[in-house]
């Protein structure tokens, strides 16, 4: 990885957070998908199953749902992110894995974090994982102003707000054309996954981000 090649004090870790992070599968993500499917369902007056398909279609070809409402119907994004964003029970949902914080203290360097979900998610769902100290700073879709990984924009930001040479970053991410974008930027990359493949724009694949420091060790001697 290129990111290697720089003093740990000049290296800069991007986290996504959602099955990066953590496991979003289990319970948030079905409750996330409901509220949407119901969301579209009020707003549309589908029936479930035309919701859910139009939620994966906006998915699948925007990134997020969010952007092909935006884009083909003008709604709102805060309207559309607080009605589809909501679990009182929250710390209750997040799968945590307790080696993770050990992790992020071996990476030397700057770590942020960079997702696609709105802010007052992240910020409580990084909390929920006890990892707020080991961040610097966290950058959320409103940061992208709504314009989600893949799409180049919120990268141009966030590299902006923090004065980046891409080349001196790594994202770290489960969702291979987000790291293709980063990839095209000059950034080192690591796919979070089983998958046993490992495309070219990925350098390092790992099962876990616990895995990480041990594999950057390695890399580096």
């Amino acid at each position: 990885m290129r990111i290697t090649k720089y003093p740990p004090s000049r290296r800069v870790w991007i986290f996504d957070l959602d099955n990066t992070l953590h496991d979003a599968r289990v319970h948030i993500f079905p409750s996330m998908h409901a509220q949407m499917n119901d969301y579209l369902m009020r707003h549309f007056g589908l029936d479930q199953e035309a919701a859910n398909e139009m939620r994966r279609f906006f998915w699948e070809r925007y990134g997020t749902t969010l952007r092909g409402l935006v884009r083909h119907y003008g709604h709102d994004p805060k309207h559309f992110l607080r009605e589809t964003h909501q679990f009182p029970d929250l710390a209750g949902m997040v799968v945590r894995d307790n080696a993770l914080k050990h992790a992020l203290a071996r990476l030397d360097g700057k770590k942020l974090v960079f997702s696609n979900a709105p802010l007052h998610y992240v910020e409580e769902v990084v909390q929920a994982l006890g990892l707020t100290r080991y961040f610097d700073a966290v950058y959320a879709i409103e940061s992208t102003r709504y314009r989600p990984k893949p799409a180049l924009q919120g990268f141009h930001a966030l590299l902006r707000a923090h004065d980046l040479d891409p080349h001196r970053c790594a994202l770290i991410d489960d969702m291979p054309e987000n790291l293709c974008a980063a990839k095209r930027l000059g950034m080192s990359t690591v796919w979070v996954s089983g998958e046993k493949r490992r495309p070219s724009f990925v350098d390092l694949r790992v099962k876990s981000v616990t895995q990480l420091p041990r594999l950057v060790f390695r890399q580096v001697h």
